[in-house]
């Protein structure tokens, strides 16, 4: 069925235009399209919005508590998640849970996991512009039925992905940025830091450090405020 099929069927008042979703991403995902993310998990172990649907295993939607205070959002997943189902379980994801740790952030209470990208791309590659594209309107859906205070970008593709801000990561990282009302700060992607093993001064490592007990900090004051 073409594209142009699928939409005539929106005239057909017997046709739920939901089910499309998955089909093309030529087809919107209104904001409040999902009531939960036990739904949306359902469009996106079914979705071909994109080709990367047509070589997953699982579709990694996240993990984490639905309502956490701070989502970390990542840029696609790895042969690991892919198997599991779940992002960010592998060395990388097992260094970001030691970063979380570090400053008493329990990735079970504080932290919700998602990437921008559902699917695997081939080989690890970046995804492309329009791999991201069709996938965004389920992260967005994600960010409202979770309702973080603060989103934490991991790498230059999530900030793009989401924001738009083509910058570097070295630019951007550790800056606050304010997007749809909430509280975005760009960091390094854990898997960058295991290629940079270095503690000293202004060393990648060095500066995670700095940012996540900025996250930190914040996320105390924004918890003073509502207490």
């Amino acid at each position: 069925m073409s594209s142009e099929q699928q939409l005539n069927l929106f005239e057909d008042s017997n046709f739920n235009q939901k089910d499309l979703i998955p089909t093309d991403a030529k087809i919107p995902i209104p904001p409040g399209t999902y009531a939960s993310m036990i739904e949306l998990a359902q469009h996106c172990n079914q979705c071909h919005r994109c080709g990367l649907g047509d070589t997953r295993q699982n579709a990694v939607v996240g993990r984490g508590n639905l309502k956490a205070p701070i989502m970390v959002v990542g840029e696609a997943p790895g042969q690991n998640e892919d198997e599991t189902g779940l992002p960010f379980v592998g060395k990388a994801g097992q260094l970001l849970d030691k970063i979380l740790g570090s400053v008493n952030l329990d990735t079970e209470k504080d932290i919700y996991i998602c990437n921008i990208n559902k699917c695997r791309p081939p080989d690890n590659r970046v995804p492309t512009t329009g791999e991201m594209a069709a996938c965004r309107p389920y992260l967005i859906e994600q960010i409202h039925l979770v309702d973080p205070k603060i989103i934490l970008l991991t790498g230059a593709t999530a900030v793009k992905g989401l924001t738009g801000d083509k910058r570097g990561i070295t630019t951007i990282r550790g800056k606050w940025i304010e997007w749809e009302e909430r509280l975005c700060m760009p960091i390094f992607h854990p898997s960058y830091l295991l290629r940079n093993s270095s503690r000293e001064v202004g060393s990648p490592k060095w500066l995670m450090w700095q940012d996540i007990q900025a996250v930190r900090a914040q996320f105390d004051a924004i918890h003073n405020i509502v207490d």
